[in-house]
């Protein structure tokens, strides 16, 4: 299970981990997180087996999250890619302290950049998008903290996939500092992105990291449909509750994924996650762990061999449609329309 197999991120030239640590568990600040002993126990594993990817924001146990991975990284830095984000608001009551415009973006950096005790971050993502900011704003804010070598890389997360097209359209046409990621909800429970954002990253040379790749824990087979009443749920029940994550589908895609497990005598998580590791396009799974043994555990489905018929049965279980133009263009009738019978291949 070692991590040092590493791939570049999108087009640019950084070297990641095929698995990327999520650190909004560290801190006990949410109710649910990690202590401080065990968070550093779960960074000392991650590293020790060649991994050099993390994932926080300066939103994560307000802002504690931060604040640990910098305490864990001191005097090995310049090894690790730390990628955070900004959008969340960290000030409720001040309308400045949130959204996606340059006031928040400068002051979330410098804050993040004092949490983290460092003097850059190698991968800045938007956060959420704010249907509020021109994408002229933002992209222009990501150049500027680039050029001043506070950020090295600039990335968005969850916003709409024309949002995201425009803005790396724009970079390229005004020599700004281009997207390389994007970070997107993404496993067998939830399968949305590959309607429009999987295929535009791919389009524009995004490398993919997914978040809630266990969809809130419902793949790991810990849930039932007893649990789908909120009146009863508590902790990180009432989280996948309260996300959407804990539906009737997605406790029938759990099944799926608990039947494979128990053929290959694996866990149901390691499964799921190997389903996304071998996902076309080289999707990097944010894996959140509270405890050493978790993240050991679920590290092990870098080993897992998915057969071909059980890759199978998985995606049947949790396709979504694609809906139109997808479904329309996909016509036998269209394609021999546009072709003329002939067979093409495009090879770029």
């Amino acid at each position: 299970m070692q991590l040092d197999h590493y791939r570049t991120l999108g087009r640019c030239g950084l070297r990641i981990s095929p698995i990327c640590l999520g650190t909004m568990t560290f801190g006990e600040d949410w109710g649910w997180g990690s202590d401080a002993a065990e968070a550093r126990r779960v960074f000392d594993a991650y590293l020790e087996r060649g991994g050099n990817y993390f994932d926080t924001a300066n939103f994560y146990t307000g802002g504690r999250s931060e604040t640990l991975l910098g305490q864990f990284a001191q005097g090995r830095r310049d090894r690790l890619v730390i990628a955070t984000k900004f959008s969340l608001c960290t000030d409720p009551g001040d309308p400045n302290a949130g959204g996606n415009h340059r006031k928040n973006l400068r002051r979330s950096v410098e804050a993040s950049l004092r949490r983290l005790g460092s003097d850059y971050i190698d991968l800045l993502y938007l956060h959420a998008w704010d249907a509020t900011t021109p994408v002229e704003e933002v992209m222009r804010g990501f150049d500027d903290l680039v050029r001043a070598g506070k950020v090295l890389y600039a990335g968005v997360s969850d916003l709409p996939a024309w949002q995201a097209a425009r803005m790396q359209t724009l970079a390229e046409l005004r020599g700004w500092a281009p997207l390389v990621a994007l970070q997107t909800e993404y496993s067998l429970a939830q399968r949305d992105s590959e309607r429009e954002l999987l295929p535009m990253a791919r389009e524009l040379g995004l490398g993919v990291s997914a978040w809630s790749p266990l969809a809130s824990g419902v793949l790991t087979g810990k849930y039932s449909r007893a649990d789908l009443d909120p009146a009863t749920a508590q902790g990180r029940r009432a989280v996948a509750i309260g996300n959407g994550a804990l539906t009737e589908r997605a406790l029938e895609i759990a099944a799926v994924v608990v039947e494979v497990a128990r053929e290959l005598e694996r866990a149901p998580a390691q499964v799921a996650l190997a389903w996304t590791l071998h996902r076309p396009g080289a999707i990097v799974p944010v894996i959140g762990a509270r405890t050493e043994a978790q993240l050991l555990q679920n590290l092990g489905a870098l080993e897992v061999e998915l057969g071909a018929a059980q890759v199978e049965r998985l995606e049947q279980a949790s396709a979504v449609a694609l809906g139109f133009p997808h479904d329309f263009l996909a016509l036998p009738g269209i394609v021999g329309a546009m072709f003329g019978g002939a067979q093409v291949r495009r090879d770029w």
